[in-house]
């Protein structure tokens, strides 16, 4: 019998959204929708940022690296859920279950690190404007977009080994719609102190560490707006941010239920419906929060209408 309950797990079974079968197909066709928009919304991003030298600014070039990450990050997570739904279930072996991990991961800890950067350059921006185009040089946004790429990578290998090393056993069935570290942690037996302590303590050099460097960011934009003489100066300089203040909340609000709790328990649909939001719908709003709340882009957006319209 103990060898039975602890057969070590080979490959892991999602099973999330699978209790109600006649909701699989417009579930589907819903998540297959969302999908295409991001990957169509986000590569417009870039090639508008690429086509239109008004938006060659540091902002922009952050934004176009982040278009760039949830392409990819949706890519990990989306196509699988699909899978999941369409087959009332999905197998998924051991060692693409790591790959996926460590993708979203590596993927998710370079956006945390974008939104934090584009924090500092609202603040260099807002509060140093003097000074922005030598402070914020191409090289320093490059340093800065090199180093999210480096600790991410470090970050996910980190977590990666730390999570995959756990022993899991018994039950393979994750109730959820990819795999991720909540739902595994659920799985493991035997001592995973250590493992678990380690993927903890790298969980704060990404997630609240981003979260101190936008809230110091935006204490000293918000003391340099309250300054401003003019009501009309005042919104204007927050409309600036507005955009990412809005991705921020979204984003980060997701991130802190889903990883910064405790997560013990079976998973529930509150669970599945966050994983949701940050995996696929945020992703797709992003380009929308950007483009409908920035004078900037719209004007790039009419400049290729136009163009299209003449040829």
């Amino acid at each position: 019998m103990e060898e039975a309950n602890f057969t070590l797990v080979t490959e892991f079974f999602l099973i999330a959204f699978t209790e109600h079968p006649e909701r699989a197909l417009p579930l589907f066709h819903l998540f297959l929708f969302i999908y295409l928009f991001t990957l169509l919304g986000n590569a417009g991003m870039i090639i508008l940022i690429c086509l239109d030298h008004r938006l060659h600014t540091p902002m922009y070039f952050f934004l176009s690296h982040l278009s760039f990450m949830d392409i990819c990050y949706s890519s990990v997570t989306v196509p699988q859920t699909m899978a999941v739904l369409l087959e009332h279930g999905a197998r998924i072996s051991y060692t693409r279950c790591a790959a996926q991990f460590f993708l979203f991961t590596f993927f998710g800890s370079i956006d945390c690190y974008l939104l934090a950067f584009m924090a500092y350059d609202r603040y260099v921006a807002v509060c140093q404007p003097l000074l922005y185009v030598t402070i914020m040089t191409q090289k320093v946004r490059h340093s800065f977009v090199t180093g999210a790429y480096i600790a991410g990578l470090f970050s996910a290998l980190v977590r990666t080994i730390s999570a995959f090393t756990l022993s899991f056993c018994g039950n393979n069935e994750i109730d959820f719609i990819f795999c991720d570290l909540p739902p595994l942690l659920k799985l493991t037996c035997g001592d995973s102190y250590t493992q678990e302590m380690v993927i903890i303590v790298f969980a704060i050099f990404v997630i609240p560490a981003c979260m101190v460097m936008i809230l110091v960011s935006y204490l000293f934009i918000i003391v340099a707006i309250m300054r401003i003489p003019s009501a009309g100066g005042r919104a204007k300089t927050f409309s600036t941010c507005a955009s990412h203040i809005a991705t921020v909340s979204l984003f980060f609000g997701t991130l802190i239920f889903m990883y910064l709790r405790d997560n013990s328990g079976q998973a529930s649909d509150k669970d599945r419906v966050v994983s949701v939001l940050y995996t696929t719908v945020i992703p797709m709003l992003n380009p929308l929060i950007y483009s409908l709340r920035n004078q900037e882009v719209k004007g790039a957006l009419r400049k290729v209408f136009h163009r299209v319209k003449l040829s």
